[in-house]
């Protein structure tokens, strides 16, 4: 069972990483485009997933799963007790 931190937006955190889970590098517009959702509140979305290290950002408009990322989707993982380490909104 997955445990989501308080700051999480869920589904949508949840679906971004499981998207994201398949292995690809992917920008907030191909994301948004495959779970519904507009590239705006993705790419906010993913900059909070990036704080709190359960996405990391490749290069300039792509994302890819952390170790961490894989963990919370496993339930191995409480988001809850992680700590972001940049500015979170």
């Amino acid at each position: 069972m997955r445990k989501p931190g308080d700051w999480m937006q869920n589904p949508t955190d949840e679906r971004i990483l499981e998207v994201l889970n398949t292995g690809l590098e992917l920008g907030p517009t191909t994301i948004a485009r495959n779970i519904d959702r507009d590239r705006t509140g993705v790419s906010r979305r993913l900059s909070v997933l990036v704080d709190y290290e359960l996405v990391n950002k490749v290069e300039e408009g792509y994302y890819e799963i952390t170790d961490l990322g894989k963990h919370y989707l496993e339930g191995e993982l409480n988001a809850g007790e992680l700590e972001p380490v940049g500015d979170t909104e």
